[in-house]
């Protein structure tokens, strides 16, 4: 199975509630005129179908059944254009397990003024009706993205866009399957995690293969084959003259061509969408595979490295809510710090696997030593994260829920590093570094990440939103102070949310 990142396959309904007593000729424009909103939607990048005028409650929970059983549907938004009595929603909502927005809307931009009559005020009632719809929603406790204005308006079409790539984020979490070759990091903390509780609270599925199952894997991979992928390889980047065909290294390049070739092979067989390696465990492989994880992140897999499975699915949900964005995603790690006083900086790499879609320009492919491991030098793509707007999200299991903590950065032009030959990128944090570094302390995050350049703190906020867990993050206006307050207070707020 070939892995995707497209929204492409994915819809959301657009559903309107209304009711039987304003007689067919105000529902007759209601229909018109609530398809000419969703029809204002057909930018977005996940497509919007609007459904009928849903005016009892049998319709409305049947839809609400209807979408759970389609798995194209990852969302449905709804709007009340007229008055619709909440009780008519109770049963369809508590039915309802796709994500939700409400978007409280009305047909016109500016009022008529000199022709408002009671017919005008019977058919746009949604600054009434939607607040009926959010009292059901509120009370029924439902999770919900609610967005306010027109649809003309560029700002409520790019939080639409937010939550719809969230749900994209969420759907794929849900149907995802990761493949761990070998355990996590010996004496590692924060790469432990509750396996079952994460199929349990997001859907995905984490299970072990040993590592010389991917060996035979790659052992299978035939010269055809690899003379086809080295080829790409040269037509794709600038290959160091040792790598070439018939110089000393090649074979280097060879054996990491067969790398790529055995775990792809994998990973499509068994409908795989992230996947963890860890140096302490190769088996038969000849080098830590460090070119290939990067390409297969750049395609849209998950990866984590030293068995950091939480790390892999936040790399594969990323790469999936920034489909068709410019920047990528990719496994971070903050390394070491430049500490001049006003203006430090973060350098962050890690020994081979950050992905190319982090950068624009043409990477390097080299091959150089790696003191761990104890396999042959592993080839790898050098270059360094476009500067711009990021973010790092980091995952941990906290016993009684997983917590995301999330960093609005700054990358930023590098130096030279001549002899630091990896994929790197060196930023700096909001709001200031000793704030950053404090929080992210404080909320015990782990020191993997995904860093994102393609989609924004608000994309994170929705999706956290949508998968119930708890989401701490650090940008511009936070304090230390503040954030340790929210720590204490989402302490005691998901141990209630989660009952006796």
């Amino acid at each position: 199975m070939t892995l995707s990142t497209s929204l492409e396959q994915y819809t959301v309904w657009f559903v309107t509630g209304s009711q039987n007593l304003y007689g067919e000729e105000t529902l007759r424009q209601v229909a018109e005129q609530s398809q000419a909103v969703a029809d204002g939607l057909a930018g977005l990048p996940v497509r919007v179908e609007w459904k009928p005028v849903l005016k009892d409650s049998e319709s409305i929970r049947r839809l609400a059944l209807d979408a759970n059983a389609d798995d194209s549907v990852i969302g449905v938004i709804a709007w009340m254009h007229t008055f619709s009595p909440a009780k008519m929603w109770i049963s369809g909502l508590d039915a309802l397990r796709k994500p939700l927005l409400h978007l409280h809307t009305q047909a016109n931009v500016e009022l008529p003024w000199n022709d408002i009559d009671f017919d005008f005020m019977n058919l746009n009632q949604a600054a009434h009706g939607d607040r009926e719809f959010g009292y059901i929603q509120t009370r029924l406790g439902v999770p919900r993205k609610t967005v306010v204005g027109h649809v003309s308006n560029p700002v409520v079409v790019q939080q639409i866009e937010d939550w719809e790539r969230a749900a994209a984020g969420w759907q794929a979490v849900k149907t995802l399957k990761l493949a761990r070759f070998g355990d996590n990091m010996r004496y590692v903390a924060v790469t432990e995690g509750d396996k079952t509780e994460a199929e349990l609270q997001f859907g995905v599925q984490v299970n072990t293969w040993g590592v010389n199952e991917l060996a035979d894997a790659v052992a299978q991979a035939s010269d055809a084959q690899i003379d086809s992928l080295v080829e790409e390889y040269v037509a794709s980047y600038d290959v160091a003259a040792e790598l070439l065909p018939g110089a000393d290294r090649h074979q280097s390049l060879r054996d990491g061509a067969a790398i790529e070739i055995g775990l792809r092979s994998f990973l499509e067989a068994g409908g795989f969408g992230a996947f963890t390696t860890s140096f302490e465990d190769l088996g038969a492989l000849t080098q830590l595979p460090g070119l290939a994880v990067q390409r297969l992140m750049a395609e849209g897999y998950g990866f984590g490295a030293e068995g950091d499975w939480k790390t892999a699915i936040l790399v594969r949900v990323a790469n999936v809510m920034g489909s068709g964005l410019p920047g990528g995603a990719s496994l971070m790690e903050d390394y070491t710090y430049d500490l001049v006083p006003g203006n430090e900086r973060i350098l962050g790499a890690h020994m081979l696997e950050v992905s190319p879609s982090l950068t624009t320009s043409k990477p390097r492919l080299e091959v150089h030593e790696l003191g761990i491991g104890g396999k042959a030098d592993p080839v790898r793509l050098v270059f360094t994260a476009d500067a711009g707007p990021a973010l790092v999200v980091a995952m941990s299991d906290m016993r009684d829920r997983f917590r995301l903590v999330a960093n609005v950065v700054e990358n930023v032009d590098a130096p030279d590093l001549p002899k630091l030959p990896v994929g790197r990128a060196v930023w700096k944090p909001s709001p200031d570094f000793a704030t950053s570094a404090s929080c992210w302390l404080a909320a015990g995050a782990a020191h993997h990440t995904v860093m994102t350049t393609a989609v924004g703190i608000e994309v994170f906020r929705d999706f956290a939103d949508i998968a119930g867990t708890e989401l701490l993050v650090i940008d511009e206006d936070t304090t230390v102070r503040g954030f340790q307050k929210e720590i204490r207070w989402n302490q005691a707020y998901y141990r209630l949310a989660r009952g006796l």
